[in-house]
């Protein structure tokens, strides 16, 4: 998708749920082990489970980077659980058009339908919490956006190049983005060219030299070809990144879509991770 640089919010005006001691910098009390999610787009078992392993994996806080409804069925009890457990959260693409803050008719037909479904579903306090959202947060250990340091609520970062010209820009010498479900990570040495692609459940990187922009994937809708949800474990004091992978209860997820009257495909593409 094309960026739409007009719709970028200046990090001046961002305003997260945010505790004070997340925007703490490094060796100031902030945290150290940061959970990384993204994208649970309405999926509340997938979320559940993310967080069941998070809770396992001893975290300092749950940075959540947007995208809490749209193509789910359950938007009420995700951000219910997100205001509960989430000590950072940012607003999303599919946040904002349900809020009617951003125009749906770039959507997608089927993410159009999901998001007036979820408008008019979603309780007063579901509404009044995307609300209070902005997609970027900056003054951290890192820069934490939505989509990417250049437009933080349209921008898919995908390849190399688009990495570069976002590290360009980006304050912080890590960034973390989420917005396109795939897991990802670019990376840029002493200046030298950006080098970056998917990664897999599983691995651990380095991140303590360079440049980096990462991608932790989706929670509730993956598109990288893994069914599972994904999350990001970033420890920020020996700065590595550990991409994580958890098997949930589709069937339940998919189920809630058909039962919900929304489009049967935004279930039976949990399956594929596409």
């Amino acid at each position: 998708m094309t960026d739409r640089a007009a719709h970028t919010v200046e990090s001046s005006t961002a305003k997260t749920r945010i505790s004070p001691t997340v925007q703490g910098p490094e060796g100031t009390g902030g945290p150290t082990r940061i959970a990384l999610l993204t994208d649970v787009h309405g999926n509340l078992p997938a979320f559940e489970a993310v967080l069941a392993d998070v809770d396992s994996s001893g975290v300092d806080a749950i940075w959540f980077l947007g995208d809490l409804v749209g193509y789910g069925a359950q938007p009420d009890e995700c951000v219910q659980l997100a205001a509960e457990r989430c000590d950072l959260c940012l607003a999303g693409n599919h946040d904002l058009g349900v809020l009617d803050r951003i125009d749906i008719g770039d959507f997608s037909p089927a993410a159009a339908k999901a998001a007036l479904w979820t408008r008019e579903h979603s309780s007063e306090e579901t509404l009044a919490f995307l609300n209070a959202l902005e997609p970027l947060q900056l003054g951290g250990p890192i820069g934490v956006y939505h989509a990417s340091p250049r437009d933080p609520i349209w921008e898919y970062v995908l390849s190399d190049m688009q990495a570069e010209a976002c590290m360009d820009v980006m304050p912080a010498r890590v960034g973390a983005i989420g917005h396109s479900h795939v897991a990802l990570r670019f990376t840029r040495a002493n200046g030298g060219d950006v080098v970056g692609g998917q990664v897999e459940g599983g691995s651990i990187l380095d991140l303590s030299r360079g440049d980096w922009l990462v991608n932790p994937g989706s929670v509730g809708q993956p598109r990288d070809g893994d069914s599972r949800a994904a999350w990001m474990l970033l420890d920020v004091q020996g700065w590595t990144g550990e991409w994580r992978r958890v098997e949930y209860p589709i069937d339940e997820a998919a189920q809630a879509i058909v039962d919900a009257g929304l489009p049967r495909s935004l279930g039976e593409r949990l399956y594929l991770g596409q």
